[in-house]
């Protein structure tokens, strides 16, 4: 027993070791770029980094190299999806580190945890000097998130399918778009590739038409491209989309951050043909109805104070915020601090739910996803009827995603309770911003966008946080992206060897 026990451990090895070795490599990707643009020190910089990244996962997978075919469960699938997040943090944050722009190695940390995680909170010094190398290494990170690094990396170790698929499920994507995970993930980049070139040559005009000289368009058009369809939020200016001053661009990039919000499935189906599936799926109508019912409570509370002028800026100042928060995408197109003065509360709390809510399953998006408000939503309209038909008569309940799905009690089990496990961690980050000296609606709504992977700040994040908040934050924006259970399962195999000892 304990000797296949040892063999699975070595197995997560080697695939923990494979993901670090492919995120390695991308280094290679910015240190092309600071080649390119003559970036000298920052050559350096990302040879050093890539060396040490490299030894490593070499060493990791030269360990477990003999056991890469033991079959692995829906647990071991898990952890190594989780502890591969938790290294790379460790490991891409040491160009963050090397560069001299930031105040310490947790702040680092904090960076590539929120570029990984699609979040987008910062804590970089000097952003609007920063170097096209290390600038590239943001977004890329970004990119890689949130398709999801660990399938990526694993479609080019390893030919076990069976092994690919649990941890593929372990970094909370549990559709498929073709018949195995492989061909999947396959199916995944394809898509995003396929719209990198699109957004990348129209966010390039956009930015030539906002006045950018063409260099700088090209290069900020791939990187906004990048960041707004994983629904990052970075950006490669400290006032975020604020500093274009364009609106073609704001809307160039709502297009992108709101499609790259849906479903890699539904994108799949839709490329497919299936174009009656954005008017069917049950997430396109729960989006569409949360985001149309909270943005009428945000213009109410914004027109009601007279906080814009008209409705231009109404859209541009107010609903350009609130997509971007219900997308998880966290663009910014004022001042941080703007939304904690100017706006009113009920607008405020408005942005909170939205920022909750997220985009849909199986995307770049965070937050509770459409999936489960659609199944919640059908749950409790289902649990009402009952009441008014004979005791006889048993209603079955149906949503329409991709196909037509009858809800099982699993189903409404699991979503009620990832949901529940969402209000939890959102309490508890509330509770520590409080902790830290910050107001109860600015703690709110700090902790909504780390627990949502949206980015949005209220002014609340910055270098100057104490370690404990920053801690706190990296953790939920880990649990939240890998959606609880590939954390929790970790924490609980680390417990019972605990035990057992």
């Amino acid at each position: 027993m304990q000797t296949e026990t040892k063999e699975r451990a070595l197995s997560v090895i080697y695939y923990v070791g494979g993901v670090l070795m492919v995120l390695a490599v991308c280094e290679l990707i910015p240190l092309a770029t600071s080649l390119f643009c003559r970036e000298t020190r920052f050559v350096f910089v990302f040879l050093a980094a890539a060396s040490i990244m490299i030894s490593f996962a070499a060493f990791l997978m030269l360990i477990g190299a003999g056991y890469r075919n033991v079959h692995l469960s829906f647990g071991e699938g898990m952890t190594v999806a989780s502890v591969s997040w938790l290294m790379g943090t460790l490991l891409c944050a040491l160009p963050y580190y090397f560069s001299g722009n930031y105040l310490s190695y947790l702040d680092c940390c904090f960076d590539v945890m929120s570029g990984l995680t699609t979040t987008g909170l910062s804590m970089i010094q000097n952003l609007d000097h920063l170097s096209n190398g290390l600038n590239m290494w943001r977004f890329l990170l970004t990119y890689i998130g949130g398709q999801g690094m660990v399938v990526l990396a694993l479609t080019f170790v390893t030919k076990n399918a069976g092994n690919v698929y649990m941890m593929y499920v372990g970094e909370a994507k549990d559709e498929r778009l073709r018949p195995g995970a492989v061909s999947t993930a396959r199916a995944i980049w394809k898509i995003s590739i396929l719209y990198l070139i699109i957004g990348w040559i129209a966010m390039s005009i956009a930015g030539i038409l906002a006045g950018l000289p063409w260099g700088n368009a090209i290069l900020h058009g791939l990187w906004i491209f990048m960041s707004g369809w994983s629904t990052g939020g970075f950006a490669p200016m400290s006032q975020n989309i604020l500093y274009y001053h364009s609106m073609i661009y704001e809307l160039a990039t709502v297009v992108f951050f709101t499609i790259g919000s849906f479903n890699f499935a539904l994108h799949y189906a839709v490329l497919s043909g299936n174009r009656k599936e954005m008017r069917k799926n049950i997430e396109i109508v729960s989006f569409t109805v949360t985001l149309t019912l909270l943005s009428l409570i945000a213009a109410f509370a914004l027109m009601h104070d007279h906080v814009y002028p008209n409705m231009a800026a109404l859209f541009r100042k107010g609903f350009y915020q609130l997509i971007s928060g219900h997308t998880t995408t966290g663009f910014m197109s004022l001042y941080a601090r703007q939304i904690y003065h100017d706006w009113g509360d009920l607008a405020i709390y408005a942005m909170i739910l939205a920022m909750l809510f997220g985009g849909s399953a199986c995307s770049t998006a965070g937050g509770f996803k459409g999936l489960r408000i659609g199944i919640i939503f059908n749950t409790i309209r289902a649990e009402i009827r009952q009441y008014t038909i004979p005791q006889s008569r048993v209603i079955t309940t149906k949503i329409h995603h991709i196909r037509d799905i009858v809800l099982t009690d699993s189903m409404i089990r699991s979503a009620f309770s990832i949901v529940v496990l969402y209000l939890i961690t959102f309490s508890v980050g509330t509770v520590i911003g409080m902790a830290a000296g910050y107001s109860g609606v600015e703690s709110a709504f700090e902790s909504a966008s780390v627990t949502g992977n949206v980015g949005l700040s209220i002014g609340v994040t910055a270098p100057s946080n104490p370690a404990f908040l920053k801690i706190t934050y990296i953790i939920i924006m880990w649990l939240a992206r890998l959606e609880f259970v590939s954390v929790l399962t970790l924490i609980a195999q680390i417990c019972r060897r605990l035990v057992k000892r």
